[in-house]
């Protein structure tokens, strides 16, 4: 091993520690990192830019620019809120509802994001039912990590991935969806044996306040159908897209 390769992974590990530990704003870690490889001319400044992926770093652009506009909506609460006006109060069916949700959001927006969003929406359906959110959140959790591998964008990785084998949108739908959708239904199976405890109605919650009408203004919905329309199309390009990323 080369003493320029021993400086780089010195380095790595290095910006790799300080991300870990947050001691440092990661971007400002990452940027740091990247500037000493440059400095010390481990790569030639002038073949730098090679190593970039702009594929990965325009999809991610994007997909947050997605993620944005729909947070706003208020999309992701209603879909909840609304999961739990069904279920009419039954704890099991809220949880497996909210499973649902999870894994088809976050096959086509950022996961993490999801979790994020849907997070405080779920802690208030538990709190109004008088039970732990924990079972909920943790079963998101799990659901979120599902369905973001179903697809080339349901998460960074995936995106990465792509790129650098050459895989197309439709790739990861023929080749990975139908096992994620198998896992998801094993998973949905598995949710009823859950430790029946934490997930119990306390008596008097059946039918919970989360009945306040979630608020449908005509602003709500102007936004609600940019989005939806920005989202389609990104998904439709996606899909019949066969080139490289």
């Amino acid at each position: 091993m080369s003493i320029s390769s021993i400086i780089a992974l010195i380095i790595f590990i290095l910006v790799y520690i300080i991300m870990t530990g947050e001691i440092i704003n990661k971007t400002i870690i990452a940027l740091i990192g990247g500037v000493l490889i440059a400095i010390l001319k481990i790569i030639p400044q002038e073949k730098i830019f090679e190593f970039v992926d702009w594929n990965v770093i325009f999809l991610l652009i994007g997909m947050m620019i997605i993620v944005g506009i729909t947070k706003h909506t208020g999309l992701f609460q209603f879909v909840a809120i609304k999961a739990a006006k069904i279920a009419r109060g039954n704890p099991i069916t809220i949880l497996i509802l909210l499973v649902l949700i999870t894994a088809v959001f976050s096959a086509f927006l950022d996961n993490v994001t999801t979790i994020l969003i849907l997070t405080p929406v779920t802690i208030l359906i538990a709190v109004e039912l008088g039970i732990s959110p924990v079972p909920f959140i943790i079963s998101e959790s799990i659901s979120s990590n599902i369905g973001g591998t179903a697809t080339l964008i349901g998460d960074p990785p995936n995106i990465m991935i792509g790129s650098a084998a050459g895989l197309d949108f439709n790739s990861f739908i023929t080749n990975l969806t139908p096992v994620i959708i198998i896992i998801l239904i094993t998973f949905i199976f598995i949710i009823p044996f859950l430790p029946s405890g934490s997930i119990m109605i306390k008596s008097g919650c059946m039918f919970f306040a989360i009945f306040l009408q979630f608020k449908q203004s005509p602003h709500f919905l102007s936004q609600f159908n940019n989005c939806a329309s920005s989202f389609a199309i990104s998904v439709i390009s996606s899909t019949f897209c066969p080139e490289k990323i």
